[in-house]
């Protein structure tokens, strides 16, 4: 596994192993609260948007919370990674098929540069903490 206990062998918390692990964890808080603050923009567009929003913002937290017990297993880190690379692929459909999708209203959309850049940070984590857990 990618963690180690915390206190005892019972601890249901643990700590990562690999400093990656932390990086993985930090890009999953940005990348989960980030799309909670987006959601209160995107209410004024869509509630069905919105919601989409909250539940995606909360999946990155929980998925965070769980990474830190000792629930957690290897193949979890591949399902990491294609939840962040789906939620990378997802922005397009909504926002547009180019460079636009990262512009609202001609401005450079820094909270979707910020969402797509720790997604993608996140996938990378995920993957090579996968290849490392497998050694």
């Amino acid at each position: 596994m990618g963690a180690t206990p915390t206190t005892s062998t019972d601890s249901t918390f643990e700590l990562p192993s690999n400093p990656v692990g932390y990086v993985a964890i930090l890009m999953a808080v940005i990348t989960g609260v980030l799309h909670l603050v987006a959601s209160t923009n995107a209410i004024e567009f869509s509630q069905v948007l919105a919601i989409l929003f909250v539940l995606n913002g909360l999946g990155f937290l929980g998925g965070a919370a769980l990474y830190l017990t000792r629930f957690w297993r290897r193949p979890l880190f591949l399902v990491a990674a294609a939840y962040s690379i789906v939620t990378i692929l997802a922005l397009f459909p909504v926002q547009g098929w180019g460079v636009e999708a990262f512009y609202m209203e001609g401005n450079l959309n820094p909270l979707a540069v910020i969402t797509k850049a720790a997604e993608a940070i996140l996938a990378v984590c995920a993957v090579y903490l996968y290849v490392d857990a497998g050694e």
